[in-house]
């Protein structure tokens, strides 16, 4: 396994984010969970909700049922880890001012983006789907347009057709609007 696929591995969805947690990031910056956890302690201020947050007890047992992990204690887990998302991640190089930390940063920054692009669908693909729903649409339409009785599966699998339309069209919509250019932005002074 090459360290992109490492790194991925260690990327768990919680609260619906992609994270990553203390414990791992504090093994890949070859320092303890607690020394990492202190560094963050002393910056809280650059550690917002969107950056980081603590598992909850239910949090917390999904996870280890993920990784099948029976006793917390044993492993070194006497509180909840905290979870960083991919801004948090990033703000840690700048806690854990090191080469090293540097070098595994971008790293992980390269397996965030990696997962992110097998999570959204390519341009191509939505258009494509979005005709088919369409042809299937039309096709059940033709089919039932000379029967005034359409039975109730019917109904529904028009009504799912129809909802399935909606959300392909809606995700078009998002994916076509204008993203915000990356980098620093000169405040107008006026």
């Amino acid at each position: 396994m090459d360290q992109l696929q490492l790194i991925q591995s260690k990327i768990y969805e919680i609260r619906g984010q992609k994270v990553m947690l203390d414990r791992d990031l504090a093994e890949m910056y070859g320092v303890e969970t607690r020394v990492l956890n202190q560094a963050v302690k002393r910056n809280l201020e650059r550690f917002p909700e969107d950056f980081m947050f603590r598992l909850t007890d239910d949090e917390m047992q999904n996870w280890k049922s993920q990784i099948v992990m029976s006793n917390s204690v044993r492993m070194g887990i006497r509180r909840n880890p905290y979870a960083f998302t991919e801004l948090g991640v990033a703000m840690l190089s700048s806690v854990l001012n090191s080469k090293a930390a540097i070098q595994i940063n971008m790293g992980i920054m390269r397996a965030f983006v990696a997962v992110r692009q097998m999570i959204v669908p390519q341009n191509g693909r939505l258009a494509e789907l979005d005709e088919e729903v369409k042809d299937l649409k039309r096709y059940v339409e033709e089919v039932f347009a000379d029967q005034n009785d359409i039975n109730e599966d019917t109904r529904m699998q028009l009504e799912l057709i129809n909802q399935t339309l909606a959300e392909l069209q809606a995700r078009r919509v998002q994916e076509e609007k204008p993203r915000n250019p990356i980098g620093f932005i000169k405040p107008d002074r006026g």
